[in-house]
């Protein structure tokens, strides 16, 4: 049986960052055809048999007209419910009430005041991606304030971190899941002071494979647990999944991002199986 697959990018990279290229293949063999499509395209995203968003990086800036059209395509994944929940930050909070080790987070909407750290930390929007607007900052000055006024001015709700130093030296690491199921990790080195890709849309990143220690899987897996049991779905309802997480001051990993809408899957540097298990997740959602 031949079924389709729509991948979603936007209309700055509508085929992509080119890190999906090995999956391709690994779908064919499993009797889907492939194509691309930005998600505000006149493509017919009805058609397809499974929708599957992956390079959509132009939404913070449009994210009620993302989120109207992703309640519209049947077959998206992840679903709607999802996207709605993940593209807004603030969820972070949610995570640590829910007992997740995750990097403390402030949130604070247009209006209200912020408590400035007394150690280095990054203002960043709640809604945003590819490191865009996210600035880091020593000590509360007018500097910072200007920052966070900026998005206040423009409507967007910021979020306060305290700057977690490993990543200077270990970077992010990234746990990434098919269906619910580990699949490999990578590292990512992405400082807040580096360029912006020519799309415009994310900072360019050093990627390299890696093998999360015992304990970063861990908390990763708690982590996903616990962003389902807020949604209410089940995790192979979740076709893909990339738990970003550093190590803290006392080298505890912490959560830095859940990523369950259109995140890089690090394919470029993951084993020659990564194509196929995401493939089979395909597959899966379908089922």
């Amino acid at each position: 049986m031949t079924r389709s697959a729509i991948f979603v990018g936007c209309a700055a990279l509508p085929e992509g960052d080119g890190d999906e290229a090995a999956v391709l293949p690994a779908l064919a063999d499993l009797g889907f055809t492939v194509s691309w499509a930005a998600w505000d395209s006149a493509a017919d995203f009805a058609s397809a048999d499974i929708v599957v968003l992956r390079a959509a990086w132009d939404y913070p800036s449009r994210r009620e007209e993302f989120l109207s059209w992703c309640e519209d395509v049947p077959g998206l994944s992840n679903s709607a419910t999802v996207v709605r929940w993940n593209t807004d930050k603030t969820y972070l909070g949610e995570l640590l009430d829910a007992g997740v080790p995750t990097v403390p987070v402030e949130i604070v909407p247009p209006g209200e005041k912020p408590r400035w750290p007394k150690k280095p930390f990054v203002v960043k929007p709640s809604v945003g991606a590819g490191g865009r607007d996210a600035a880091r900052f020593s000590s509360a000055g007018a500097d910072a304030e200007q920052h966070l006024r900026a998005l206040h001015d423009d409507g967007r709700t910021g979020l306060i971190q305290p700057y977690q130093s490993s990543v200077d030296t270990q970077g992010e690491i990234a746990v990434t899941y098919f269906g619910g199921v580990y699949s490999h990790a990578f590292t990512k080195f992405a400082p807040l002071d580096s360029s912006m890709d020519t799309s415009g849309l994310y900072r360019e990143e050093r990627l390299a494979a890696a093998v999360p220690a015992p304990e970063v899987r861990a908390v990763a897996e708690d982590a996903l647990d616990a962003a389902c049991g807020l949604l209410g779905i089940l995790r192979a309802e979740l076709l893909y999944a990339r738990v970003d997480l550093v190590r803290g001051d006392d080298g505890r990993p912490l959560v830095l991002e859940l990523e369950l809408t259109e995140p890089s899957l690090g394919f470029r540097h993951a084993d020659a199986g990564a194509p196929l298990r995401f493939a089979s997740a395909v597959r899966q959602q379908l089922a």
